[in-house]
């Protein structure tokens, strides 16, 4: 196998989309810091037990472990960074009131996802801990559509779903862990026969309700269809209810609710959501997912402080391929060389803010990654000053 070989789904990002990525990045963290966000950044990797514990199977699938040569104990690189955030907050903030906290940094994944996927994903995200109310998890909704915005995203559905639904059906019942991992798998699918099967020696309301759930998904009249044929129970009607207020208070995107919806990592205890956008032309899909959060009240449990905490994330290389690029700000070309004030002439304008690319000897007709409009040159009018000005010939070849 040639060496320049990567493994499957690892690629290289060349300068164009990594500097479109770099714009985005930095219009994200913009974004969240206008809303009261601070900026953290956790190790890509640590002690295994610290990555993964509360988090369930699915973060564990997807975990690369490896043995730490100083301690021999097994170290983990991150493959979701909220584990962390909640560790950060429980242990090295330690705050008694709300912490509102973002990120963004690399994780990495065993295995995909889902087709196209990298197992290298560039991870945003941000948290808010502190607040169990339901304006915590609005704010945390508007942020994200503000940051899918502010990266040209246009057109989104949000899509929601309450694991408090799920668990209330399932209530009045006592099931082993691995069956229930297995009927939410088979809601998840909206596997009904599955379902079907899995369910037949339990409690007829119960069995009803779990056939129910994977047809209670559509619009907002979802949650009226859920009140009349699901058994009535007070955590049912909360997370109903919660639904239905998020639903009437979000604006500038069509909302869906799906009420058999699991996916994503085990920690969430409330409500989930995602949000889409059409795919580009050339995408398989028809839309695409661009966020996904919800509210995970017992993540920070096992670091001693079980705060309320709800956020999102999204993959931001997976982002770049949904919007259109941003267009290049043009550079200015200028010779190389050691005349002082060509020197001073570079130095002032880069100072400025300016992109000055100085070309070496002999590459003067090759091609010019930032689309030279303007070249410095000798001011004629002046000895020994330069002066910048529209270039007359076009250099890319």
């Amino acid at each position: 196998m040639s060496a320049w070989v990567l493994p499957d789904h690892i690629a290289d990002v060349l300068p164009s989309e990594a500097r479109h990525i770099e714009e985005l990045r930095r219009s994200l963290l913009d974004t969240a810091r206008g809303y009261g966000y601070e900026l953290v950044m956790p190790p890509l990797l640590e002690y295994l037990e610290s990555l993964l514990t509360g988090t369930g199977e699915a973060l564990d699938l997807q975990t690369f472990k490896l043995v730490d040569q100083l301690s021999g104990r097994t170290l983990g690189l991150r493959a979701d960074s909220t584990p962390q955030v909640a560790r950060i907050d429980a242990h090295l903030l330690n705050r008694l009131g709300v912490a509102r906290l973002s990120y963004c940094g690399p994780v990495v994944h065993t295995r995909i996802d889902r087709p196209l996927a990298s197992r290298e994903p560039l991870q945003f995200g941000a948290e808010i801990y502190g607040h169990a109310g339901q304006e915590a998890d609005l704010e945390v909704i508007e942020l994200a559509q503000a940051c899918l915005r502010s990266a040209g995203v246009s057109g989104m559905q949000l899509d929601m779903a309450d694991v408090r639904v799920i668990d209330a059906v399932l209530g009045p019942v006592s099931l082993a862990p691995a069956q229930e991992a297995r009927i939410h798998a088979a809601l998840n699918a909206k596997d009904v026969a599955e379902l079907d099967v899995l369910a037949r020696d339990l409690p007829v309301t119960v069995r009803r309700d779990l056939l129910a759930l994977p047809r209670l998904f559509g619009d907002v009249t979802v949650l009226a269809e859920a009140r009349r044929d699901l058994q009535a129970s007070p955590a049912l009607h909360a997370a109903l209810d919660s639904l239905h207020w998020l639903a009437s208070q979000v604006e500038g995107v069509d909302v869906s609710i799906d009420l058999a919806d699991l996916r994503g990592y085990a920690y969430y205890t409330g409500m989930r959501f995602a949000l889409f956008a059409n795919a580009p032309q050339g995408r398989a899909a028809a839309s695409l997912e661009l966020a996904r959060g919800g509210r995970y009240d017992e993540v920070g449990a096992v670091f001693g402080r079980n705060r309320p905490a709800v956020g999102f994330s999204l993959d931001l290389k997976e982002l770049v391929t949904a919007v259109a690029p941003r267009p290049l700000v043009a550079a200015i070309r200028a010779p190389w060389g050691m005349d002082t004030g060509l020197r001073d002439a570079v130095a002032s304008l880069r100072a400025q803010g300016h992109t000055v690319v100085c070309v070496l000897p002999g590459h003067e007709h090759q091609v010019d990654e930032f689309h030279c409009d303007r070249e410095l040159v000798p001011d004629a009018a002046r000895s020994g000053a330069w002066t910048v000005q529209n270039l007359q010939t076009d250099i890319r070849k």
